[in-house]
């Protein structure tokens, strides 16, 4: 493994597994649980992870990592599981994933933003801010994160009886 860390070799043998199931590699961790580790990894992918998908990448994962031995011959538990609402939204793919949602952001400069994302591209994302569409370029921004709503914005325009 040379100077790489345990997880940087994780990333770099389980991106590839991940990408061919159609997914991204959000993120991998290994934590102590007792006598034994749990190794999390996090996908996710433009229009979100079903039930069935992350069956698949668990197969290929697990397969990935017995012919790997990455994990070595200690116990493990392996969970595989998409991105909660609290993941920081720090790459473009994120912010183009939360489109519609309502987002605060921190700002490089130290302050904050609230809007409803409603595009997001490499170069930055566009905001509604106050009624208003705001344009914030990514080397401006540090990280947003989706704020919880009750009620989103899809759900008032249709069946209120």
């Amino acid at each position: 493994m040379g100077s790489a860390s345990p997880r940087d070799h994780l990333m770099k043998l389980l991106e590839p597994v991940v990408a061919a199931e159609g997914l991204d590699l959000e993120d991998v961790t290994v934590t102590k649980a007792g006598k034994r580790r749990l190794l999390r990894v996090v996908v996710d992918r433009d229009g979100g992870v079903s039930l069935d998908d992350v069956a698949d990448v668990s197969q290929a994962v697990s397969a990935a990592l017995d012919e790997d031995d990455a994990m070595g011959a200690a116990p493990y538990t392996l969970e595989v599981s998409s991105p909660g609402v609290d993941r920081p939204l720090t790459e473009p793919r994120h912010w183009r994933r939360a489109a519609k949602r309502l987002v605060k952001a921190e700002m490089r400069d130290g302050g904050l933003i609230e809007g409803r994302v409603l595009s997001a591209d490499d170069a930055g994302v566009d905001l509604e801010v106050d009624g208003a569409a705001r344009r914030l370029d990514y080397q401006d921004l540090a990280r947003g994160r989706v704020q919880v709503e009750f009620r989103r914005i899809d759900d008032v325009d249709g069946d209120e009886g």
